[in-house]
C-alpha cells in the first residue's frame, strides 16, 4: 500500500490555510464536492506540488440492499482519474432504501447509517463492493461508520465484520478510530477488540476526528477537538501496524490555521507513541464469491425490508422496528433532520438569509413526516413550496422573497450565478428590515 503520511481533509473554506501548512503530505476531498471538468484552484495547486489527492465518496451506500447506481460509480470513477488519485473511499453504510425491492416510495437518509452486521448484510455488501471495484480504475477501501443506534440481533462484532470483507472482497479498511471511540459511548463495543480483530494489514489509511458528548450520546461532529480518547485509539493502533496515512477531518466550525496544526503535531505524536510497528507480512485475502455461491437476492429482500423499516422510523415518522432502543431511535431521527437542515442551508444559502433565525425551526417542522427522496437540491425547491402555501410564514414580504428565489431555482438551469443571488437576497432582505 502507498505511503501517505501526514493528510487534512479538503474543504473549500480551509482551502487557503491547508496550502500554507506544513507537513501535509496529502488531502481528502468529499468526491461528491468535486467537479472533474471544473476542479478547483486549490486542488490543482497541491497537485502541482505533488500533493495526493483522495476522492472520498458520502453517497454510494455501498451497504445499502440494492446494487451500486452506475451513474455513481461512474462519477467517483470520474473524479478519481481527474484527481490522478492512487484510490477512492467510500463508507460501510447505507443512505437510501425502499423503491423496488419492497415496491414502496424511496427515501433518502441525507447521512451514513449503521449496516446490520448479519450474514445477509455481509453477503449484499461482499457483492456490492466487487462491483464497484470492477468500475473503478483505482483500489477502493471502505470506512467504518459511527453509529447513534444498534440493530437488534447482531450476528458478529465489528472486527469481525470488518475481517470477514476485507477476507471476501479484498477490499482495503479505512479505519476511523473517532467512529470507533463514538461506537464505545454510544453501543459499548471496545475499540480495543475491534483493533484486535481487524485484518491490520489491510489498512489503507486512518481517519481522526473530533465530536462531543450530550446526555451520556456521543455526536461525531467532525466540529470539534479531537479529544484523548481518539487520541488513544489512534496510539493502540500504531502500536500494532504502522498506518500508511493519517488524516485529520474537519467539516464545521474551522478554527485558525495555527491550531489546525497543533491537532495535526497531536496527530502526529500519537501515531509515534505507538512505535508504528510491521504487521506480519502482505495482507492476503481468500476473496472467495460468497457462502456456497447462495445468490443473494433474498437476502437483498430481507435487508431491504429491514432498511427500509428503519429509514421509515427515522426520517417518516412510521413507528420503529421491533427491538431498537426507542430513545436512540429519537436521538438518531433528529440528528439526521438537524443535518438535513445544515445542508439545505448550504445548497440553497438565500433561504436562511430570506427567513432569519426562522429557518431552522421552519425547516424542522417542515422535516417533520416529509421525507427526502429526491436530493438537497430538490428538497430546498420543496421546503420552500411548503413555506410559499402558507407551511409555516405567515409573512407576505418572506413569502414574495421565497416565490422570486423558487422561480430563479426551479427551472433546469438557474438563472443567475448563486453569489448573485445571495447578494440579492441578502440586500431584500436588509432593505425590508
Amino acid at each position: 500500500m502507498e505511503r501517505l503520511g501526514t493528510g487534512i481533509g479538503w474543504r473549500p473554506e480551509i482551502a487557503d490555510a491547508v496550502e500554507g501548512m506544513p507537513g501535509i503530505d496529502w488531502v481528502e476531498a468529499v468526491a461528491e464536492n468535486v467537479c472533474p471538468g471544473h476542479l478547483p484552484e486549490s486542488l490543482r495547486r497541491l497537485r502541482e506540488r505533488g500533493v495526493t489527492v483522495v476522492p472520498h465518496g458520502v453517497s454510494l451506500g455501498l451497504g445499502g440492499a440494492e446494487r451500486p447506481d452506475a451513474g455513481r460509480l461512474t462519477a467517483l470513477a470520474e473524479r478519481a482519474e481527474a484527481l490522478g488519485s492512487p484510490l477512492v473511499t467510500e463508507h460501510i453504510a447505507f443512505v437510501r432504501a425502499g423503491g423496488p425491492l419492497t415496491a414502496s416510495p424511496r427515501l433518502e437518509a441525507g447521512h451514513l447509517l449503521p449496516v446490520p452486521r448479519t450474514r445477509d448484510a455481509l453477503d449484499v455488501l461482499c457483492e456490492n463492493i466487487r462491483i464497484a471495484q470492477d468500475a473503478l480504475p483505482v483500489p477502493l477501501a471502505v470506512e467504518n461508520i459511527a453509529a447513534l443506534i444498534a440493530w437488534p440481533g447482531e450476528e458478529m462484532t465489528e472486527g469481525q465484520f470488518l475481517y470477514d470483507l476485507a477476507d471476501r472482497t479484498g477490499v482495503r479498511l479505512l479505519i476511523d478510530v473517532a467512529n470507533l471511540h463514538t461506537n464505545h459511548v454510544n453501543r459499548g463495543e471496545d475499540p480495543a477488540l475491534a483493533l484486535a480483530e481487524l485484518p491490520l494489514e489491510a489498512i489503507a489509511y486512518v481517519h481522526v476526528a473530533g465530536g462531543f458528548e450530550r446526555d451520556g450520546v456521543w455526536h461525531d461532529s467532525h466540529a470539534h477537538p479531537v479529544p484523548r480518547p481518539v487520541l488513544d485509539i489512534l496510539t493502540d493502533l500504531s502500536s500494532k501496524v504502522s498506518p500508511p496515512g493519517v488524516l485529520l477531518e474537519r467539516d464545521e466550525n474551522f478554527p485558525e490555521p495555527g491550531e489546525l496544526e497543533r491537532e495535526l503535531g497531536a496527530i502526529r505524536e500519537a501515531v509515534e507513541k505507538g512505535g508504528g510497528t510491521a504487521a506480519g507480512g502482505a495482507w492476503r485475502p481468500a476473496v472467495t464469491e460468497g457462502p456456497s455461491g447462495v445468490p443473494t437476492e433474498p437476502a437483498r429482500e430481507r435487508l431491504a425490508l429491514a432498511q427500509t423499516a428503519l429509514l421509515s422510523a427515522l426520517v417518516a415518522g412510521t413507528p420503529g422496528p421491533e427491538g431498537f432502543d426507542r430513545v436512540r431511535l429519537g436521538v438518531q431521527a433528529r440528528a439526521l433532520a438537524g443535518k438535513r437542515a445544515d445542508v439545505v442551508a448550504k445548497v440553497a444559502p438565500e433561504l436562511p438569509v430570506i427567513l432569519g433565525a426562522g429557518y431552522r425551526p421552519a425547516f424542522l417542522a417542515y422535516a417533520q413526516g416529509r421525507p427526502m427522496a429526491d436530493g438537497y437540491r430538490r428538497d430546498a425547491l420543496e421546503f420552500a413550496e411548503h413555506l410559499m402555501l402558507g407551511g409555516g410564514s405567515g409573512d407576505a414580504g418572506v413569502r414574495r422573497e421565497l416565490r422570486e428565489w423558487w422561480l430563479e431555482r426551479s427551472g433546469p438551469v438557474p438563472r443567475s450565478r448563486p453569489g448573485a443571488r445571495l447578494t440579492r437576497a441578502t440586500r431584500r432582505v436588509l432593505l425590508r428590515r
